[in-house]
């Protein structure tokens, strides 16, 4: 705000210094040079300046109420008469009093400055209500990103806290039937159980902390390890990994929601083996790193997926978006019969 008064007086100081240097044009054609003309157009233009800065507090009161555009243009032509009036009587009784020996303008020599200084008020009045609706927009942009933010840490926090009773009952269940066959395997998984705990914890407590995708592979392996207590054999992972790429940095929770959505709906419905795969690769020449986690289910509709309340992809894509803007690319690829596949780019770091 401060900026824009800035700017506002300056621009009073060089319009006034222009009008003194243009009354005075005929005397520096000569090499003639008046200071007095100078002060005199800076004291002539000082009362418009202070009169339109009223402006600002008159656009911000006409933003608070429901008036239709019409009837703030009536409005301000009212005020403009008003402004051109009082301006013209201010600046000759001003003038009048610098310059005793000046003479009483007539209508029609009047008529003209008059019209002047209605323009001038339009001017600095459209110029108020631009900034005003600019900083508006910026109000309600930052109001959108902030809730926008805040839907997406409700949304982790959502997937966070399903994370744990989601698995207690499968997983324990897995582990209790797996202690009667084969107890070093069943330690093995209460183990990795209790890794894929600390994770979340932690991940809650960095809060939006990065991780590396080595470490974010890992928390996948173990979930689908355990997944696969309960699969057993449907259960079939192809893994292409660059190797290259996993001390790259990504927002912790962003594959296991999308391996968690291929388990629900490519593996669970189903009695027949599946195939899931899980693609990394740096892109050197882009500087991006690139992941892909497919399955061969049963797909669905584009726009079915896409109209779904389910939070998981959802959340993963927001997150991406809020994270890195424009950079972020998520691509969904499915269709009936064709499994489902999520493609998204981030920028390498």
């Amino acid at each position: 705000m401060r900026r824009m008064w800035q700017f506002y007086v300056l621009a009073w100081v060089a319009y006034s210094l222009l009008i003194g240097c243009v009354v005075q044009i005929d005397g520096l054609s000569k090499g003639q040079f008046d200071l007095h003309t100078i002060l005199l157009s800076e004291v002539s233009t000082a009362p418009a300046a202070l009169m339109l800065a009223l402006l600002w507090p008159l656009t911000g009161y006409l933003e608070g109420k429901p008036l239709r555009p019409l009837a703030i243009a009536a409005l301000h032509l009212m005020l403009s008469l008003v402004f051109g009036l009082c301006l013209y009587f201010l600046t000759d009784a001003l003038m009048q009093e610098l310059i005793p020996e000046r003479p009483a303008r007539s209508l029609s020599m009047a008529i003209w400055p008059f019209l002047y200084t209605l323009m001038m008020y339009g001017v600095v009045a459209s110029i108020f209500h631009t900034v005003r609706s600019s900083l508006a927009t910026r109000r309600q942009a930052l109001a959108a990103s902030q809730a926008q933010s805040l839907l997406v840490v409700a949304e982790l926090a959502s997937l966070r806290s399903k994370l744990n009773p989601h698995f207690l009952f499968n997983t324990l269940h897995s582990i209790i039937a797996l202690t009667r066959k084969d107890s070093g395997a069943a330690e093995a998984a209460l183990f990795r159980f209790s890794d894929m705990l600390r994770y979340v914890l932690d991940t809650e407590k960095s809060d939006s902390a990065p991780v590396s995708l080595d470490e974010e592979l890992g928390f996948v392996r173990d979930y689908l390890n355990l997944e696969a207590l309960r699969l057993g054999s449907r259960l079939q992972v192809d893994w292409e990994l660059d190797a290259t790429a996993a001390a790259y940095a990504l927002p912790a929770l962003t594959l296991q929601p999308l391996v968690e959505n291929s388990i629900k709906h490519a593996f669970n419905p189903r009695s027949q083996p599946g195939r899931l795969a899980i693609k990394t690769q740096l892109n050197h020449s882009r500087q991006q790193l690139e992941i892909t986690v497919s399955d061969d289910g049963p797909g669905a509709e584009l726009s079915e997926v896409q109209a779904s309340d389910g939070i998981g992809v959802k959340t993963v894509q927001r997150r991406l978006q809020l994270e890195y803007g424009a950079l972020a690319q998520f691509e969904i690829r499915t269709a009936p019969g064709q499994g489902f596949a999520v493609l998204l780019t981030i920028p390498a770091a």
